[in-house]
């Protein structure tokens, strides 16, 4: 219950900041009045004041998984293991040359997220710099060892707020302007800043927040732990892979946490059950007995601030099996009602089919992992798993209640759109009860940001970077052995092995995109040869990368221009690497510059970005 009273203070402490910067940049309204009371001085002196800031920060974290067309399926569909499936009406981002351009919409559920994770990301970035910016305002007595720890640990937390969002944004939009500080008055002259000099920056943040952040906190609190991963991930970004596997070995070997290798939670007792199950099952995502879970978003039915409409999951990433599926016999053979003899809707949630999955993700990897828990009956749905359960075939349709087939006899197709209505999906993972929507769309639930398997996983790339196969292989086959996966071979471990197993592992957890960037830039800065027998520079990122080519060899929607019962196609460019800036963002920036990234319209007016950190 701590965590939730914690984020019920979310609307009373963060609406108050928001006062305060919408009132900031008037003068007026600083002086003594009876509505000023909540002013900074009076609100983050305090502790508990600057706790509060964190807490809109943590709860913002949650809107990457959350809700209807949720930002991460714009990460999964710029990447190698998902599409946007929509394919009822044009707009969904899915011809990327077409639709994807400075001024389209680029936050909108209809087309794509992208611009969530700018205006989110600035957002977060804002509700962080409240904290760095007012941390003295309370009265520490930092020659007392305890007060100063307390400091410095809130200053840590907000360090990692921020730092997490200049992560993402580095890897999605490359240079961006920094926002350091909260102003006191409207600030127009922005300078887009180096990548680098940015990912420098939240480096040496991070190094300070990791000497005071302690691994005891409260679930969906940021600790040690998660400090140090997402430190792991900035070394692996600037290429300094020594101390990402130094980083990385910190968390793994603190005591603080470990795989889930045995039963536990609220099936432990059913033998039908694993413990993969167990570990994806929302009410045990937050529990003590799970040592796993480094950090996490919460998302309980009584949090003031949830999601109406829960999680919604299901309906994001099922196939929508439930309308366009006919019988060999020719009728109509499903149904998502609810409380019929075969409720298939409550079991499996009532999908749109909105993300979805690729044949590298459902078919490719696991082809040589026939004992694979991931991909294990009960865990996997198949399309063949479902079964004709139409009430209205009972008694005229021998086929009901017999399982789904793709053709009949003849050889004629049974389903009208096989992008949308028919692939397989992790059923594990994407399940979660839902008792606020009929038909089950997935109700709340707690969610992986941070997990352990991520940082063996990180740490086996920091190895492969080194050229160190056999510590590479060790961390791989660790996660791999959980899972009863087969082993992989020292020599066979490679970039496309490490993805492939974060794919299997990670789905619908990472940030896809984020990740496949970051390693594009991690080609061109080192000049490495890719498994592709390629080497990339910076000097043609935008023309020639790692990403782009990932993209085109393991996405079999992008790769073949597959065309939608609609009539959109899906196309890819080298450019898309990196997100358009918002147009508005650069529009309304008057007195600075902030560069478009090239092959986008703007692109053209670019000037050199920063090279340093401003200071104002």
């Amino acid at each position: 219950m701590k965590t939730i009273l914690r984020n019920k203070a979310f609307y009373l402490i963060t609406g108050v900041g928001m006062l305060c910067s919408i009132f900031s940049c008037n003068k007026n309204w600083l002086k003594p009045k009876p509505l000023s009371f909540y002013t900074p001085e009076n609100t983050y002196n305090t502790a508990a004041g600057l706790k509060g800031a964190l807490v809109a920060c943590e709860r913002n974290m949650r809107y990457i998984w959350y809700g209807d067309a949720a930002p991460v399926i714009t990460q999964l569909i710029f990447s190698d293991v998902a599409v946007e499936g929509t394919t009822d009406k044009s707009g969904p981002a899915q011809n990327m040359n077409l639709d994807i351009t400075p001024d389209a919409p680029l936050n909108d559920i209809n087309h794509n997220r992208i611009g969530y994770f700018w205006s989110e990301g600035y957002k977060g970035i804002k509700y962080a710099n409240t904290v760095i910016t007012y941390i003295d305002l309370p009265k520490w007595d930092t020659t007392n060892p305890k007060q100063l720890a307390e400091r410095n640990a809130i200053l840590g937390q907000a360090y990692f707020q921020r730092d997490y969002r200049y992560y993402h944004l580095v890897n999605e939009f490359g240079d961006v302007p920094w926002v350091g500080k909260i102003y006191n008055k409207p600030k127009l002259d922005f300078y887009s800043v180096k990548r680098e000099v940015i990912l420098k920056q939240i480096q040496q943040d991070m190094r300070f927040a990791v000497q005071w952040v302690p691994y005891g906190v409260d679930k969906g609190e940021v600790s040690k732990g998660a400090c140090l991963q997402l430190l792991t991930k900035i070394d692996l970004a600037l290429a300094d892979f020594d101390d990402a596997i130094k980083d990385a070995s910190e968390i793994i070997n603190s005591g603080q946490y470990h795989l889930m290798t045995q039963r536990f939670g609220a099936d432990k007792g059913d033998a039908t059950k694993n413990v993969i199950w167990d570990l994806h099952q929302a009410g045990n995502k937050d529990i003590p007995d799970n040592k796993e879970a480094i950090l996490l978003v919460i998302d309980k039915p009584d949090i003031d601030g949830n999601f109406s409409g829960g999680m919604q999951v299901m309906r994001q990433t099922v196939p929508d099996w439930y309308q366009h599926i006919n019988t060999p016999d020719g009728h109509l053979g499903t149904s998502d009602k609810v409380g019929i003899e075969i409720d298939q809707s409550t079991k499996y949630g009532r999908g749109i089919g909105r993300c979805r999955p690729t044949w590298y993700s459902t078919h490719e990897i696991w082809s040589n992992d026939t004992g694979d828990l991931r991909h294990a009956p009960g865990n996997w749905m198949n399309m063949t798993d479902l079964v004709y359960n139409n009430p209205a075939l009972k008694g005229k349709d021998s086929y009901y209640g017999k399982n789904l087939q793709l053709y009949n006899s003849a050889g004629k197709i049974l389903c009208t759109d096989t992008i949308r209505d028919w692939f397989d999906w992790p059923y594990y993972k994407l399940y979660i009860p839902d008792d606020i929507n009929t038909p089950p769309r997935g109700g709340n639930g707690d969610w992986y940001v941070y997990r352990l398997a991520e940082t063996y996983l990180l740490r086996a790339e920091a190895y492969w970077w080194k050229g160190d196969l056999t510590d590479a292989a060790a961390d791989i086959n660790t996660i791999r052995a959980r899972a009863h996966g087969q082993p992989v071979d020292p020599a066979d471990v490679n970039i496309g092995t490490i993805l492939d197993e974060r794919a299997r592992e990670l789905y619908y957890e990472e940030l896809r995109k984020v990740v496949l960037t970051r390693i594009a830039y991690d080609f061109a800065i080192t000049g490495k040869q890719a498994p592709n027998g390629k080497t990339y520079t910076l000097a043609d990122f935008s023309k020639d990368n790692f990403w782009y080519d990932r993209v085109m060899t393991k996405n079999n929607f992008y790769n073949k221009g597959v065309i939608t019962n609609h009539g959109d196609v899906y196309t890819m460019s080298p450019y898309h690497v990196l997100w358009p800036i918002p147009q508005d963002a650069i529009s309304g920036n008057t007195q600075g510059h902030i560069n478009q990234n090239i092959g986008y319209t703007g692109a053209e007016n670019n000037v050199p970005p920063l090279t340093k950190i401003p200071i104002n």
